[in-house]
């Protein structure tokens, strides 16, 4: 079904795993398009309540684009391709209605380090790498990674990083707030898997609205608060909110998947 990943349920729990190790799982338009299905796949499946995006092997999350596939592109190419990408993958997985989890093991560079970004939440190994060489090939970051940077690291430090071309370990990613966690490589899934299992608790419909609300603070024009008070009322008319006041007054666990 897929050439370039592999797709495994466990539970609730969607893993997707980029699958290119010759090429250190570099994104090219086949896989940024399988990426898309798959994850559009997850978030509209109802058996899913979390999706975990992983590379294959121990060296990298993704490395970066594929860049034999845009070596002599056009100014207007190059925009189309940016353009394209955000709105096919990062974007759409920053607004994905389940949670998407980074399990980011090995490098993450450019394009796999703003896979990472767009994600909800970040867990990385202690051999995790990461940066935005873009400025040493003469471009730019183009998946959104200039402005989720920086809202994550704070402008001086992204601009540190970006200006440099700099690599960070996974320590100071982990200090600077890039990264949830750091663990070490063979319990990296398990961490992940068990951020999952913790989510998976809790309300699905009132998560979808979280992540409604805190997006919305990032979106010129739109007022985060009144996002907040919208969301926050239509739970009320949820099929959760229910199960979730009824258990609390009943003293015992809420079942949100039944």
């Amino acid at each position: 079904m897929y050439n370039n990943l592999l797709l495994e349920q466990k539970g609730h729990i969607n893993v997707i795993t980029i699958n290119r190790p010759k090429q250190l799982n570099a994104l090219n338009k086949e896989t940024i398009e399988e990426l898309h299905k798959a994850i559009k796949s997850a978030d509209e499946d109802l058996n899913t309540g979390v999706i975990i995006l992983t590379g294959s092997g121990e060296k990298s999350f993704v490395a970066g684009a594929d860049i034999k596939e845009f070596a002599d592109f056009t100014i207007a190419q190059g925009g189309e391709l940016a353009q394209k990408g955000q709105e096919l993958l990062f974007t759409f997985i920053e607004n994905c209605s389940k949670p998407v989890i980074a399990a980011v093991n090995g490098f993450a560079l450019g394009g796999g380090l703003e896979l990472a970004m767009c994600s909800h939440i970040r867990v990385a190994s202690s051999n995790a790498r990461m940066g935005l060489p873009e400025v040493s090939l003469g471009v730019i970051p183009g998946y959104g990674g200039t402005q989720r940077l920086a809202q994550l690291v704070g402008r001086g430090k992204a601009n540190e990083m970006v200006f440099t071309a700099g690599i960070i370990k996974a320590d100071e990613a982990l200090k600077c707030g890039l990264v949830n966690y750091v663990v070490e490589l063979d319990e990296l899934m398990a961490k992940a898997e068990d951020i999952a299992e913790r989510i998976l608790n809790n309300s699905g419909t009132a998560i979808t609205s979280v992540i409604r609300s805190v997006n919305a603070s990032y979106i010129d024009g739109i007022n985060g608060y009144d996002v907040e008070i919208e969301e926050f009322g239509k739970c009320f008319g949820t099929v959760d909110f229910k199960e979730g006041t009824i258990a609390f007054l009943e003293k015992r666990k809420p079942n949100f998947r039944k």
